[in-house]
């Protein structure tokens, strides 16, 4: 089992030190008091059906013979654990520190790689807009409501939100879902998920602030942001 010293790293790592996940884009609305990034809903929450635990009653022998191999699953913590580093994420505590360090823009989509250096603070300001579901799918490092990844798989993965909601479309490594690469996971909602047959819907399940989706190796996955998200990624493979 290859990942086997890896899950059991991983694991013990996700629940004493929170591995996890950050990011995805904004929308001029309304702004959280707390975190000062712009909130906005685009779409509903959706329904869960990945299971869940609080994070003491999911043992690392059950992880690693249910889960780690071939079933996602979500764990929830206390959000007070991560209080240091939600503050760190706030968007006027990284304008002050980053926001003049160059980053690189790129794309995600299967026809596009033009990447694009620029500051943070430029990103932010003038790039952190919403999506429609036209837009082409792009790849960002802090985006907001609308914004997301198109199915892709890779290696096994945690992902955490720090702040906003994060939808989550999972499909076995065996199930290719129907896609266009280079339209944006909000398009795929409103143009095919409401097609696809009960009996052949995703594992879903809407992230919050707490919460860490583990997903196993070669699963199909996409994201959608609800609101503006910070969110943490930790692969595995």
């Amino acid at each position: 089992m290859r990942y086997s010293c890896v899950y059991e790293i991983a694991f013990q790592l996700i629940l004493c030190h929170l591995l996890a996940s950050v990011a995805e884009h904004s929308l001029p609305t309304s702004k959280n008091t707390h975190s000062h990034w712009y909130i906005d809903e685009l779409a509903e929450e959706g329904p869960c059906n990945i299971k869940t635990y609080k994070y003491t009653d999911l043992s690392q022998d059950e992880f690693l013979a249910v889960y780690a191999y071939q079933n996602p699953v979500i764990i929830t913590y206390d959000e007070k654990w991560n209080q240091v580093f939600q503050r760190e994420c706030s968007r006027e505590s990284m304008m002050e520190k980053y926001g003049q360090k160059v980053i690189r823009l790129s794309s995600a989509n299967t026809h596009s790689y033009i990447k694009r250096d620029v500051t943070l603070q430029y990103y932010v300001d003038e790039v952190l807009r919403p999506q429609d579901i036209n837009t082409l799918g792009n790849v960002l490092a802090v985006t907001g409501a609308g914004t997301g990844v198109p199915f892709h798989w890779h290696g096994p993965g945690f992902g955490e939100v720090v702040y906003g909601r994060k939808r989550w479309f999972l499909f076995p490594p065996e199930k290719t879902p129907h896609f266009n690469p280079d339209k944006t996971t909000l398009h795929w909602l409103y143009n095919d998920y409401f097609h696809i047959p009960p009996s052949d819907k995703p594992l879903e399940c809407t992230l919050k602030p707490g919460q860490v989706i583990y997903f196993p190796d070669r699963w199909w996955h996409a994201t959608l942001n609800l609101d503006t998200s910070v969110f943490i990624s930790t692969f595995l493979g």
